[in-house]
Formats: C-alpha cells, structure tokens, sequence
C-alpha cells in the first residue's frame, strides 16, 4: 500500500480522520491509535472500491508540516 497522509482531528468523542488524496475516505476512533488503525482499513477499503467500479486511484501528493504559533 502506497503511503496517504491522513489528517487527524480531536472531537468531543474521541478523534476523527480523513485523507486529502482520497476524497470521502474518513473515520473515527476513540484513540488516536484507534482512528490510525481504522483509517488503514478505510483506506485500503476506498482504494479496492475505486478499482472494482473502475476508476482511477488517486497518487499521494499531501504532505504535513507543522507549523508552531504563540499562543
């Protein structure tokens, strides 16, 4: 499996994540290991539904940085 950046966000219930590269692929967990378990089955549960309907699966291009702000 190639490697897709996945953006994680706390919410009132735990975490949920989503991956830039692979509109409408999301999940949710309530640890943040949780959520990253789950975003790898979702992933690879996006990608093998693209390739059944024939459609193309998208290249990761995403990168993260993180970038530290005065509070």
């Amino acid at each position: 499996m190639k490697n897709y950046s996945i953006i994680i966000e706390k919410t009132s219930t735990g975490y949920s994540a989503y991956s830039p590269d692979l509109p409408g692929c999301a999940s949710t967990g309530r640890t943040r290991e949780e959520v990253e378990a789950n975003m790898r089955e979702a992933i690879q549960f996006h990608i093998d539904g693209l390739r059944e309907e024939g459609y193309e699966v998208p290249e990761p291009g995403s990168y993260s940085s993180s970038v530290h702000g005065t509070a």
